[in-house]
């Protein structure tokens, strides 16, 4: 299971702020993209280092899963 720890206000998952990828914490420096599924919802983001993610969140399991393209 991934870490992220994320702005919520009306519901769970708003807005990613930072995570943890191979032992690091990389905090997000701008949500580039983001969708919706079914059952989910997706980021793609930039960390300040100039990384680039795509963060999901499954709400049926109530899981993150971290990909680098």
């Amino acid at each position: 299971m991934e870490l992220v720890e994320c702005h919520s206000e009306y519901e769970y998952a708003e807005k990613p702020l930072a995570f943890w990828w191979q032992e690091q914490r990389l905090e997000i420096q701008a949500i580039l993209d983001q969708w919706r599924v079914p059952g989910g919802k997706g980021f793609r983001v930039r960390t300040k280092d100039d990384q680039i993610f795509e963060l999901f969140y499954g709400e049926l399991f109530d899981e993150w899963r971290i990909y680098q393209p």
